[in-house]
Order: structure tokens, then sequence, then C-alpha cells
């Protein structure tokens, strides 16, 4: 079956495209000398990369005030659209004083490239306790999130972006999908719906068991693995995206899975990265997406189901995309197969849980997860990535 328009629209109702054409892309080269400069750490660039492919539709820039607060304080932007996480350029006293609004400020990255041009139309200062207690639910500086907002700067720089050039990854340049490429990609397949796939951990087998579940109801798979800056303690993403391509190779069918890259930055926010992760799938083309145990948490933050819970917050419909709620999902040792409480007859000493941590703590010991754990090709890629011998 083919079709000849998307299935679902972006967020916004239009993917927003902020990459310079050549033309523009030589006018800002040849001031770049005399513009004034702000150097993006890692998140910042991650963000103006997802801003220009129309990752973030219909955010077009860094986050005016009033769009900040909304989003902060209600998860709207000013516009009324849905949002739930501020996508903002914070600096310091000192380098936002001397940039005018109305002007032009080059985006250098964390290496001092060229790679961006912000059109600064505001500045403003805000509330970094009262942004990390709406955002992540905690003013404790142990959240990584929350260490984030208190360690950048004190005002915001806001207004339209412009990349310079969409560059391939220097890892995955196969895997670079970017939302207008994905959508063309699910239109050629033919698939009616979607169903997007985060995570930021290497896949085992619970993520497995949902992923599967989730394909018996819709046409393709969209695995899209996060790739951006994360934990300094996560699974590198290198290491990660080949447990993917073992995946791809022997456990699903190819003709019913696109993977693809996710160069978003972890925020670690929980609920709120639950809606946040949506949104940025919808944007790629996915009508569904997959909200399991904790998403996006860390530590002891938010409760199990949380990010499943979030959703009911808004009305129907408003967020463009379906979310597909799972449990828990265990290997269960009565039927010898994955299971959730909803399938299983198992007693909780018959259930053996899964999770990233788990795997992670494991690699960390020196130990190789079992087959309940991870698939051994991709448990024996671990081991090898950990320097553990089998």
């Amino acid at each position: 079956m083919s079709q000849n328009k998307d299935t679902i629209t972006p967020h916004g109702g239009t993917l927003i495209n902020r990459i310079a054409t050549p033309e523009q892309k030589a006018e800002f080269l040849a001031q770049a000398d005399s513009l004034p400069r702000v150097q993006l750490d890692k998140r910042a660039t991650s963000d103006l990369v997802m801003i220009a492919i129309g990752g973030f539709s219909p955010i077009s820039g860094f986050m005016s005030q009033n769009d900040y607060q909304g989003v902060v304080n209600e998860m709207h932007m000013a516009s009324g659209a849905a949002w739930a996480i501020p996508v903002t350029l914070s600096v310091s006293q000192e380098v936002a004083a001397p940039l005018k609004e109305g002007s032009l400020v080059r985006l250098d990255d964390p290496s001092g490239n060229f790679v961006g041009v912000l059109e600064l139309t505001e500045k403003y200062t805000y509330d970094k306790k009262h942004e990390a207690k709406n955002v992540y639910r905690t003013e404790e500086e142990a959240h990584p999130g929350v260490k984030v907002i208190y360690e950048q700067g004190e005002v915001n720089l806001a207004g339209p972006v412009w990349l310079l050039e969409r560059a391939a990854h220097p890892l995955f340049p196969n895997y670079q999908i970017d939302p207008a490429a994905s959508r063309a990609a699910f239109r050629e397949r033919g698939w009616n719906s979607v169903v997007g796939f985060q995570t930021r951990n290497p896949i085992h087998r619970a993520h497995e068991y949902i992923i599967k579940c989730a394909l018996e109801i819709v046409d393709g798979l969209f695995l899209h693995p996060l790739v951006g800056a994360t934990k300094s303690d996560d699974i590198p993403a290198d290491v990660r995206m080949r447990c993917y391509e073992i995946m791809m190779e022997n456990y699903f069918p190819k003709d019913r899975v696109v993977l693809a890259i996710n160069p978003s930055a972890m925020r670690y926010a929980g609920p709120r990265e639950a809606i946040f992760h949506a949104l940025i799938r919808r944007n790629y083309g996915c009508t569904h997406f997959i909200v399991g145990r904790d998403h996006a948490g860390v530590g002891d933050y938010y409760g199990t189901y949380d990010a499943q819970h979030i959703f009911e917050e808004f009305k129907p419909g408003e967020l463009g995309i379906i979310p597909l709620k799972f449990e828990h999902a265990f290997y269960c040792k009565v039927t010898e197969q994955m299971a959730t409480s909803k399938t299983s007859p198992a007693t909780k000493e018959d259930r053996i849980h899964l999770s990233g941590t788990k795997v992670r703590a494991m690699l960390r010991k020196g130990e190789i997860p079992p087959a309940q754990f991870s698939r051994p090709k991709v448990a024996a890629e671990l081991a090898k990535a950990m320097k553990i011998e089998s």
C-alpha cells in the first residue's frame, strides 16, 4: 500500500528548516570575523541541530522569555502549542552584556568551529531553582539535569537560529536520517502507522519485548537511539549502536524497521522528557511512541509510571501522537519467556527483572549479562566493549 502524503503532520503543522542555503552560508561566512561570538556547549550544539532540521518543530530558535515561562510553568508555549522542556541558550552576564538585540551573533561549537548564527531578539534572566523544580521536580544538584541548570549562565539569549550546514555525523553518517528524510522513508515503505522507540541504554530483552508488542499493531518501527550528550557513566553511543545493528541483523524483521540516530541531548527529566521525546518522534513522522517504565528517569526522582501519567495532563489529540504505555517487562521463569504482570502467572521469586542500570552495573563488575537479560550476541558486544573476557 502506498501513500502520497505524510500520515501525521509535524508538531505545529510545518516542519521547520533552519539550515542556511549556500547563499546564506556565504553571507554569514563573510561576516564571521566581525560578529560577536558565543561558544555553545555540547547540549546547545545538539539543540541548534535539532532546531535546524525540524526535530524541535515548531521551534525555530532559542526560546523567548514568554515561551520559556509558558513551558516551565504550564508546558505550553506562548502560541498555545504543547512543549515540555525549555530550549534555551544560557550565557554569563559578561558574555551577554555587549550583545545587542536586533543583531547577529556567531555560534561556535565546543571546538571553536563556526556552526551557526543567532538572530538575537531578546536577553532575559531567569530563576534557576524555579526551572529545576518545575521541569525536573527537584532542586537537588545531584540530579544531572539540575546540575546543568545551576552551572550554566544567568542570561538566556533568544531568537531564530541558522545552522551553517548539516554536516555528516562523524560516527554514524549512514544512520543520520533527519525528519524530512525519515518521513520520506516511511512514505516509500507505505507505512501509515509508525511507532518510535527511544533509549539511551544498550538494548536488552525487556526493550525487545515491548518493541515487538508494539510492532504487532503498527506498520513499522522507528528505532531511534539518542546519541547526543549523556551522563559520563552511560554506555558510549558507538557501543549502543553496534548493539542495535546486531538486533537488526538477527532479531528484527528488516523490512519493518528503520534505524536512525537521535542527535539530541538527554535531560533526564523523566515525565516531561517523555512528552519532549514523543513530540520529537512526531516530527520525525511517527504516529505512536513507546513509553515504558521510568522513561528518561534517573535515580529515584520519579515514580515508576509518572512518565505515562503525564500524557493525561494534555487534551485528547493535543500532542498529535499516540503513547503506547507498557508495564515493566521481565523474564518469567515459569513460562520461560519475556512477560509483564498482565501476561505472567509467576510470583516475584520467578521474575528476573531487567534494566539498563542493572546491565551497566554487571558490566562494571566484570560480569556478562545472562541470556535472560541480553541476547548473547549483544552481551558479547557489550563485554568486548567493556574489555570483559567471556
